[in-house]
């Protein structure tokens, strides 16, 4: 360790860090390539051909030339993936998206069944019933 001077140590690590930095990219590249919808087939070989036979010429180049479209297709999945998570927490905290009403649970269901057997208004038969129907 005396050898190696604590200059050639940053040296090491900023050599390091740019060398991750752009395996990302290459890797970002090659997902962006692959989940465009306007490019062909043969385009999209082209585009992973140049990008692995001159990486990093072929990262610069589609970077440069793509580079605007890489980030509006980002920000399509992103508003895509909001709208489905904010749908999956209406639907599962059981809100309606118009109006905020809650829609009926099983569990306030299974209440009220409970209640009008409770109450005598039907038999146990009957309220197993409606019980195995309301949990299929």
């Amino acid at each position: 360790m005396d050898d190696y001077p604590l200059l050639n140590l940053f040296w090491t690590m900023l050599w390091f860090f740019l060398w991750v930095m752009w395996m990302f990219l290459l890797f970002r590249v090659i997902m962006d390539i692959f989940r465009s919808d306007d490019l062909g087939g043969w385009a999209k070989a082209g585009w992973l051909i140049l990008s692995l036979v001159l990486p990093y010429l072929g990262v610069l180049i589609y970077v440069i030339v793509r580079g605007k479209s890489m980030g509006t297709r980002d920000l399509k999945d992103a508003k895509e993936r909001d709208a489905a998570f904010k749908a999956y927490v209406r639907d599962a905290a059981g809100t309606d998206a118009a109006g905020g009403s809650t829609k009926s649970s099983h569990v306030e269901d299974l209440t009220r069944l409970a209640d009008l057997r409770d109450k005598g208004a039907i038999t146990d038969e009957e309220y197993q019933r409606a019980k195995t129907k309301l949990l299929v």
